[in-house]
């Protein structure tokens, strides 16, 4: 999926607009369809928010049935409320708060640790009835190599860092359009 600098700004103050509905009336964008036409599209979507450039919150789904649009304003939401992380935001931190939105391919097998694409790939580790998801953007911010990346899918998902050392882990690969207000200076 392409998504063009408008899209990407809506759904932004969208994402933005979702938060602050949760402390006041105030009525979210409705979609364009025409004259924004991929946020009809079917894909799933993650919402990162950041305070001070800390960790606030994050919460997605890796795939959705739901328009790109509503799978935004859903993930903005639990990102602000659900994180089980954090506890909610308060109406006072949304000033500072910074917010970054995750477009997710359709996940696909990775069948060897040679196929991860550290800063391509988010990975996906479904194993033992868990499962961990990292965003392909984290091991370039926290200065991952492909070992350190797989030792945190492993911890995401409550597994010990080198388990996947012992096994060849049922690993899924996804790629992602990662764009933030910083960036495209929507605020």
């Amino acid at each position: 999926m392409e998504l063009t600098i408008e899209e990407k700004k809506f759904l932004l103050k969208v994402a933005r607009k979702a938060i602050q509905s949760i402390f006041t009336s105030e009525e979210i964008p409705k979609a364009d369809y025409e004259k924004y036409p991929n946020l009809k599209n079917k894909a799933g979507a993650f919402v990162t928010l950041t305070e001070y450039g800390q960790l606030r919150g994050c919460i997605g789904f890796i795939v959705s049935d739901k328009p790109l649009y509503e799978t935004v304003i859903d993930a903005a939401i639990s990102s602000a409320q659900n994180d089980p992380r954090f506890p909610p935001v308060r109406k006072s931190e949304l000033e500072n708060i910074e917010i970054e939105i995750s477009v997710l391919s359709e996940p696909f097998p990775l069948n060897s640790y040679d196929d991860i694409i550290v800063g391509k790939h988010g990975l996906i580790l479904e194993e033992k009835g868990r499962r961990g998801l990292l965003l392909p953007q984290v091991p370039i911010e926290h200065n991952m190599n492909k070992e350190q990346f797989l030792d945190a899918i492993c911890q995401k998902a409550g597994f010990p860092a080198g388990y996947w050392r012992t096994k060849q882990l049922k690993l899924s690969g996804f790629t992602a359009i990662v764009f933030n207000e910083k960036e495209l200076e929507e605020k």
